[in-house]
């Protein structure tokens, strides 16, 4: 048998086990942070966790940029100026379709059963179209989380480089809740690409895939209690042989 120097040893289940499942399964998207800091070297670590995600030859196609302090606060001002305006925000689109142009059954139902539970987690009403939009303003502010994160790929790329830069996604927030850490993935940020690109200095070589939101869950704010659903694996799975 060859040797395989490179190979990681074998590990014991039981408390591995349930260690990564517990990170994996108790993942969820939150909307309100606490204001304390995360520090540099625990983003890197991170990051360098999340950087073993596979992909296609090992194209490594992703690239992050990190915001905290004042640079964040100046992104985020920028981007409510024009999303508070309707005519600013009118102008600005995303580059790529993330939802479906028409929703259809059963994805309709599943966005809007989240939408539900969330605002009557905050006590907004249906038709309160103002509470609404102060809500979904506050992904632009990363939900006073101390440090947002954006990732890009090269717009060279085709499409395999979304499912790598997919399983990166994954892996930056599984190893943060492994840190005790919590996040919420956003595409809000898209339609605003443009006002990230000039406020980063993100080369135009490269497209901007979404944001995130990195930090300690507040405990006592009512949205954090929103638990989505998940369907049984017998309802997406189909065994053959």
């Amino acid at each position: 048998m060859d040797d395989q120097p490179d190979a990681a040893p074998p590990l014991p289940p039981g408390p591995l086990q349930a260690a990564v499942d517990w990170a994996i399964t108790s993942r969820r998207s939150v909307r309100a942070f606490l204001s304390t800091p995360v520090p540099r070297e625990t983003v890197e670590a991170i990051l360098a966790v999340a950087s073993r995600a596979p992909s296609g030859t090992n194209t490594q196609p992703w690239k992050v940029h990190v915001v905290a302090g004042e640079a964040k606060a100046r992104l985020s001002a920028a981007i409510r100026r024009a999303f508070d305006d309707p005519e600013a925000a009118a102008a600005h689109t995303e580059e790529y379709d993330y939802y479906p142009r028409q929703w259809v059954s059963p994805y309709l139902e599943r966005r809007r059963q989240v939408g539900f539970e969330l605002y009557r987690l905050l006590g907004i009403q249906k038709g309160d179209v103002a509470r609404m939009h102060a809500q979904f303003g506050r992904n632009y502010g990363f939900f006073d989380a101390p440090v947002g994160l954006f990732f890009t790929i090269g717009r060279i790329m085709g499409r395999g480089s979304f499912l790598d830069a997919g399983m990166f996604l994954q892996n930056v927030m599984v190893a943060a809740r492994a840190r005790g850490l919590d996040t919420c993935p956003q595409a809000a940020f898209t339609q605003f690409h443009r006002i990230v690109e000039a406020e980063l200095g993100i080369p135009g070589s490269e497209l901007l895939l979404c944001g995130m939101s990195l930090g300690h869950a507040d405990p006592a704010a009512p949205e954090n209690a929103l638990r989505t659903a998940r369907e049984p694996v017998a309802a997406f799975t189909t065994f053959h042989g």
